[in-house]
């Protein structure tokens, strides 16, 4: 028996306990191994992960490039099958990793798409405010785009998360890491609107008494809702970037970059780990200045 079971149940617990990772997070780490496994028996007569070496890897690295997975997902997989033998080397099963000089394709960082300002102003205009789902999407769509929120922080906000008269609202992020963002004026103004005068009328569903944003049963907003709410908007705007919730959050950024915000305050804002995934948002800013600028040099002009 190659015993492979018994690692995969232990390292879930271990992402689960010490390192306090989402489900969703576990269930791709254990998705990257289940390829592992998978390649391993088909391919290495059922070797145990203790058994693996570096050419084997190197291997299963072919193998899925060939099944046709992309270098960033390739180089995701990669970092799960070396965050598992990182595990196996805590655990003393392993006094050197096999995974440790293993290398991921070279991957290109695609720049997001971001809506200019004019943009989210037109694209705001399309709210029919005189509805209460009108109310509530006007409300989100500001709520995001000026507190810099994922769609997932935004369906799980919560009325006690809300510090309204210190201007900052408490924030649940990736792996349950909580964090205080800054809201402004606009957004503020339209939380208590429609927490005050919508929401009060609205058939609060037994577990959902303390979530801010539901649908007109009374139930917490899905994040395929926002998503709609957002396709639908840009469609009447005409508005033909590739859009999604996290362009509001991008757009967020973007614009505070732009503005000339310190980086380090802009990581914080965002609850992300690395400045280095921040400083995508300089490498938009310098393509924002090459198109939008020096398009307009004399020089430059067809």
């Amino acid at each position: 028996m190659s015993n492979w079971s018994s690692y995969k149940t232990r390292f879930k617990q271990y992402l689960q306990l010490e390192r306090s990772l989402s489900k969703n997070s576990i269930e791709a780490y254990a998705d990257d191994l289940n390829k592992l496994e998978l390649f391993s028996q088909t391919e290495l007569n059922n070797l145990s992960p203790l058994q693996l070496n570096l050419k084997n890897l190197q291997a299963f690295v072919k193998y899925i490039s060939e099944m046709g997975f992309t270098p960033t997902s390739q180089a995701r997989i990669i970092s799960g099958i070396k965050t598992f033998y990182k595990f196996l080397l805590l655990e003393n099963e392993l006094k050197q990793s096999p995974a440790e000089l293993l290398e991921a394709p070279k991957t290109t960082r695609k720049l997001p798409v971001f809506l200019s300002i004019e943009e989210i102003d037109k694209l705001i205009a399309q709210i029919d405010r005189s509805s209460p789902e009108g109310e509530r999407n006007i409300t989100l769509l500001e709520t995001m785009y000026g507190c810099g929120l994922r769609v997932s922080e935004l369906v799980t906000l919560k009325i006690s998360d809300l510090h309204l008269n210190e201007d900052y609202i408490k924030v649940t992020g990736k792996g349950s890491k909580e964090r205080l963002v800054p809201i402004g004026k606009t957004a503020k103004k339209l939380l208590l609107n429609y927490i005050n005068n919508v929401r009060v009328h609205l058939p609060v569903k037994k577990n959902a008494g303390d979530f801010i944003f539901l649908n007109r049963r009374g139930s917490p907003l899905s994040r395929v809702m926002v998503f709609y709410i957002i396709k639908d908007l840009a469609d009447k705007a005409g508005i033909k970037k590739k859009m999604s919730p996290h362009t509001f959050r991008h757009s967020f950024a973007t614009h505070l970059v732009e503005g000339g915000a310190d980086l380090r305050a802009v990581q914080e804002m965002l609850g992300h780990e690395s400045i280095t995934t921040t400083e995508i948002y300089t490498h938009l800013d310098r393509q924002y200045l090459r198109d939008n600028i020096l398009s307009y040099h004399p020089r430059n002009k067809k």
